[in-house]
């Protein structure tokens, strides 16, 4: 069996060592830096190696596929030609895409792929196509966001490791879902993070919110972008995972010609074409810049998606009212900024930013961008558990308002994306928890985090203890809450909405120029058009009478009865923090 690495930090001699022998390694003639040690062919699935760097401590590999024993702990072999994959993918698209994003260790109390794997007849039944897993590499401890992760060909062992992803990957795919996977390429973790020995992984020509920037442009950034592109690809390739999510691309420090992402971009199409299945690439980023999914040859990145922030805080501040940080550019006239999301998606198209203090964006062309190239949502893990209680909006708006976010969400433009126990309104918050094992980080993260919100006038013991492990404990979904009302009737209307979305074409439709919108900022109703379909939301407290013009309509879906006008038309009249979905006769 062949070990390599690279390792152009490596003086003098790099050893492998394999259950326990040391095996000396070769420097490659053909590649600089590597070096190279062939085993006999007996070596077995799960055995552990190491490479030690002229005589030091031996270390885990950068490339390993699995840490049974934790980041700091020796690499295991892993037979990925052992797994008889039972299913196949099911070959979703975007478009016509439905999103579930869900935390392995909080969607379940045992916090395991194998136990979130027995739920996901759920999400079958709820009708969503994907399920986003959040980040899954290795991290020190038990518990955690994963956002933090080292390690990034492997899979935290406390969630089952290698084997159970595939099985997770296979149990999903024969229910008909596909898998997405967050993965995090601009930063590793600060602890378990063995990769600076071996070679120039990371550079000081950029810094980060994390530090040092990940290398993508200085000396050795080929061998490092080639690192990146291999754990992606890897993910697709031997897990079948059926498309990734990119942890803010817009942290990735890269001035060479021909980007980082264009190259995964061009990556991930190859592979694509070579499998006769398709993936995708979906983007966090905050730029508000359409070149991030520009087609390559039209001169942009050519990722596949990527999320809107700008309308989750033009629907979050238009439902809660709240004014403070990012919130206040979309506070003065929060109907006007869904609209304006809806219709254009950025509200931010070179427009002064307050929270900023400058300009942001860039204009996005609705007769070329297809609508579907953006994900939608009222809630996401970042939304949620960024902020100090982790609260959801189930804490504070009523089932009608929560009927209202997800009626925009599952039947506006945008590929929607629902955070797990969103579908029943969770009341459980989702909270900022980790399982540091370096006592003085674990204090470091306690203090940060309190410090934080103290400046924006919280008490310090009521912000959650992110080392407390009864934060991540309040953190998992409670199974009992979709047998209960009101969150059983959420959770009827959130099916009706995704069963609704395939059934009517209009509500899949990815061109953005035929969305027609109109609000009424002060009455706070919105209502909007796409083909035959009409979508009228009140927020008010109080009824709300919207004018439909002289076309005729019937209900296809109301969260509280409505009258729809007859065939002349007219005004249809919405009780108070209602929404309904109406079909054009």
């Amino acid at each position: 069996m062949l070990f390599e690495v690279w390792a152009p930090h490596a003086h003098e001699r790099v050893e492998l060592e394999l259950e326990g022998a040391r095996h000396p390694m070769e420097r490659d003639p053909l590649r600089d830096g590597w070096w190279t040690a062939t085993v006999g062919d007996g070596v077995p699935d799960g055995a552990r190696y190491g490479f030690s760097l002229d005589g030091g401590p031996v270390l885990p590999d950068p490339r390993s596929r699995r840490q049974p024993d934790g980041p700091d702990g020796r690499s295991a072999v892993v037979d990925h030609a052992a797994h008889a994959w039972r299913n196949e993918p099911p070959g979703h698209g975007l478009r016509g895409a439905v999103l579930y994003e869900l935390h392995v260790g909080t969607y379940t109390p045992e916090g395991t792929l194998d136990a979130a794997a027995e739920r996901l007849d759920h999400l079958a039944r709820l009708g969503v196509t994907h399920v986003e897993l959040m980040p899954l590499c290795p991290f020190p401890g038990r518990h955690g966001w994963g956002y933090e992760g080292v390690s990034l060909w492997a899979v935290h062992e406390p969630y089952g490791g290698p084997a159970a992803l595939k099985r997770f990957v296979d149990a999903a795919h024969g229910l008909g879902l596909g898998v997405v996977l967050d993965v995090v390429h601009n930063h590793l973790g600060p602890s378990g993070n063995h990769l600076p020995p071996f070679g120039p992984y990371f550079t000081d020509t950029h810094h980060t919110p994390w530090g040092a920037a990940v290398n993508l442009d200085a000396p050795g950034s080929d061998e490092v972008r080639a690192f990146l592109l291999g754990s992606a690809l890897a993910w697709l390739r031997d897990y079948r995972i059926d498309g990734l999510r990119l942890d803010a691309v817009h942290a990735l420090a890269d001035t060479r010609a021909l980007t980082f992402l264009e190259e995964l971009s061009a990556a991930v199409d190859e592979l694509a074409a070579q499998q006769g299945r398709e993936h995708f690439l979906i983007a966090e980023s905050d730029l508000c810049d359409p070149r991030t999914t520009t087609p390559r040859e039209e001169g942009g990145l050519g990722l596949h998606a990527q999320w809107n922030d700008d309308f989750h805080h033009a629907l979050h501040t238009a439902l809660t009212g709240e004014t403070q940080g990012y919130y206040a550019d979309f506070a003065r006239a929060p109907l006007a900024a869904l609209a304006k999301t809806l219709g254009g998606v950025f509200f931010h198209d070179g427009t002064f930013s307050t929270f900023r203090g400058r300009t942001h964006g860039r204009p996005v062309d609705p007769e070329r961008t297809r609508a579907h190239r953006f994900l939608g949502y009222a809630q996401t893990h970042d939304q949620i558990g960024n902020r100090a209680q982790g609260d959801r909006l189930s804490a504070s708006l009523s089932p009608g308002l929560l009927a209202c976010a997800a009626t925009l969400v599952l039947t506006g433009p945008f590929t929607p994306m629902l955070f797990m126990g969103e579908e029943w309104g969770a009341r459980t918050p989702w909270q900022f928890f980790t399982d540091h094992t370096d006592p003085e980080l674990a204090e470091a993260v306690r203090r940060g985090r309190r410090r934080e919100f103290a400046a924006h006038g919280w008490k310090e013991e009521d912000v959650p203890d992110p080392q407390d492990p009864a934060t991540r404990d309040r953190s998992c979904l409670d199974w009992t809450e979709p047998e209960r009302e009101p969150h059983a009737r959420l959770l009827d209307w959130s099916r009706q909405l995704i069963a609704l979305r395939a059934a009517q074409p209009d509500l899949t439709d990815p061109d953005l120029a035929a969305v027609h919108v109109t609000y009424d900022e002060e009455a706070r109703w919105i209502a909007y058009r796409r083909g035959d379909v009409r979508v009228a939301v009140n927020l008010a407290a109080h009824p709300a009478r919207i004018p439909l013009g002289p076309d005729g309509s019937r209900v296809l879906a109301a969260w509280e009865p409505v009258r729809a006008p007859g065939p002349e038309g007219g005004e249809l009249v919405v009780p108070a923090e209602s929404c309904v979905v109406l079909a054009v006769l």
